[in-house]
């Protein structure tokens, strides 16, 4: 699974073969903050494997991965076979303020930590951690802004957490001081100058960033140069995905931090996807009629605007809702005919300048859209439903796109023996692949070999070819604090609300055909299940890092009957849902 145990694409199986002890995990001065680590690795079975002295159990072909805990800062760990022993350093940092020696300010404890603008009256809020019973100031101009203790802060643990069953705030006390102020005139505010006091001692310490009061009436203004602008709710890669901004959008700055622009309807977006405009004047648009075509595969409606405005998707059951932003209505006539996949369109302004379009749809599965501007004319695309042949199990006319995940330098999870998640990801496509064409369906591989392929590449050719169904084929591991022995099962990820049923469908068809544990159905925030085209699914076929699901997953009879039970759910998906 992308982002844990991922490791170069050295070939690790060669380590094997040439000593019997072998250890996949971790790698040697590895660095984690938490508290313990699991150790993967294999031996064969006539004698036992030493860990620290302490003998581990494995599995029938020797695999092992026991749970140690760490210290805070260096660990040491000897694995031993008969006369072989690998020594392994494990460093556990902590995820504690660092003070410097003597008063200070904990270290990148100040904020705001990189240029921000903001509009008149908004609230600006600066922070900072410090010893307890210190008195902490800010200096802007010649304004100075006492930050007042907080006491305990409650941290938030990592989106992953989940995944181990341990995503629980956790209430720590730092030492975090805060405050904030508005400022009701335009200009440059300067570079917040921090102070800290104790003990009759006093030491400053320039901030990184400069503030900004911008003038609303002198508003910059942006296009959006990437074809789907990654639009979120804050200005860092942790807030969460909006709808994507198609390419040529335009909005008004209104606020700024970092590299991020705050556009005027309030998402945030990296200034590298955009390019600002000449003009100074707010992008606002009129609408009047709108009118709808049907092609080949779809249903595209289109909405004649004057200037290209951001827009917002929500996905229900049955309904469709496209939000404009920065538009006022000035509506008295829409074109529908009888449709394939619109049962009726009822519209509203939510607001002077926001009008909702509702599509109310004949099916309760939809099977993708698609957003672009045509000049200042948005085209909303929805897909119809793939037009099956009745014969089960027969998939003609449907086209299936599967993705072995990871491939060439990355390697993905890797198995207690060093058999890399590339290699098993490729054997299932390959195997599931003729299967499917011999039903009939046509289909799409993103890689066929082990090469580089890039996340960005896997989503273009989803939507270059707009399959019927995507699936990407993927194992599992765990964040360092898992349990590698306990950890097992099949898991389905999805994002976008048409890929739903798919995925639920998918994970209980699989779990119960293969009477394998069940992980869970997860939303997630995936490049390879956020693709808005079809509905979209990534399939994790077990733990590569659990010494007996590593046999099911490397034996060649269960992997027919894997690829079996998943062509036959699939074809049983699209044929109740056609």
């Amino acid at each position: 699974m992308s982002g844990f145990l991922i490791m170069g694409g050295t070939n690790v199986l060669l380590a094997q073969t040439e000593k019997p002890l072998f250890l996949a995990y971790p790698p040697n001065n590895h660095q984690t903050t938490s508290n313990k680590i699991f150790l993967i690795g294999n031996a064969p079975q006539d004698a036992q494997v030493l860990i620290n002295n302490y003998p581990v159990e494995r599995s029938k072909t020797g695999n092992f991965a026991p749970t140690f805990p760490l210290n805070l800062g260096t660990n040491q760990f000897t694995i031993r076979y008969k006369d072989q022993e690998i020594q392994r350093t494990i460093i556990r940092t902590s995820s504690q303020p660092v003070f410097p020696a003597g008063l200070g300010f904990a270290t990148n404890s100040l904020s705001p930590n990189q240029d921000i603008a903001r509009l008149p009256g908004e609230s600006i809020c600066f922070s900072a951690i410090a010893p307890s019973n210190s008195q902490v100031s800010v200096q802007l101009g010649n304004q100075t802004l006492p930050l007042l203790p907080q006491g305990k802060n409650v941290e938030l643990p990592p989106n992953s957490a989940v995944l181990n069953s341990a995503n629980q705030p956790i209430a720590e006390s730092t030492g975090e001081f805060k405050g904030c102020v508005s400022f009701g005139q335009a200009g440059n505010v300067g570079v917040p100058i921090f102070q800290l006091q104790k003990n009759n001692q006093t030491i400053t310490e320039s901030g990184k960033g400069k503030i900004t009061i911008l003038s609303p009436n002198n508003l910059e203004v942006v296009e959006v140069t990437s074809q789907a602008g990654v639009a979120r709710t804050g200005p860092t890669t942790d807030h969460s995905r909006l709808t994507p901004l198609p390419r040529g959008t335009q909005a008004s700055v209104t606020g700024k931090e970092g590299n991020w622009l705050r556009l005027d309807y309030g998402a945030w977006i990296l200034a590298s996807e955009t390019r600002l405009l000449e003009t100074k004047i707010a992008p606002r648009s009129l609408i009047r009629s709108v009118t709808s075509r049907q092609t080949e595969n779809a249903t595209e409606i289109i909405f004649p605007l004057q200037v290209p405005v951001p827009v917002s998707i929500k996905q229900e059951d049955n309904k469709f809702s496209l939000t404009l932003h920065n538009t006022t209505a000035q509506t008295d006539t829409i074109r529908l005919d009888n449709d394939p996949v619109i049962q009726r369109l009822d519209w509203q302004p939510v607001q002077p300048n926001q009008i909702k379009y509702t599509f109310l749809l004949k099916s309760k599965q939809q099977w993708g859209y698609d957003l672009r501007y045509e000049g200042t004319s948005l085209i909303l695309s929805l897909r119809h439903p793939p037009q099956l042949t009745q014969d089960f199990p027969s998939l003609k006319g449907a086209t299936i796109l599967l993705d072995a995940g990871h491939g060439g330098k990355e390697s993905g999870a890797i198995g207690p023996t060093g058999y890399p998640e590339k290699q098993i990801n490729l054997l299932i496509t390959e195997k599931l692949a003729p299967i499917l064409r011999q039903r009939g369906a046509v289909v799409y591989l993103t890689r066929e070999s082990d090469v580089d392929v890039s996340l960005g590449d896997r989503v273009n050719l989803i939507n270059q070819f707009k399959p019927t169904v995507a699936i990407s084929i993927h194992y599992n591991s765990l964040p360092d604090g898992g349990d590698a022995i306990k950890t097992k099962g099949l898991s389905t990820f999805w994002y976008n609300p048409q890929s739903q049923d798919l995925a639920m469908f998918l994970q209980t068809y699989l779990v119960k055909k293969l009477n394998r544990p069940s992980y869970g159905v997860y939303w997630n925030n995936l490049a390879l299940t956020r693709p808005h085209t079809t509905p979209a699914v990534l399939l994790e076929l077990g733990f590569m890092i659990n010494p007996q699901e590593f046999e099911w997953i490397t034996s060649p009879s269960d992997q027919e009957k894997l690829v079996n039970a998943i062509a036959d759910g699939i074809t049983e998906w699209l044929h109740k849902s056609k």
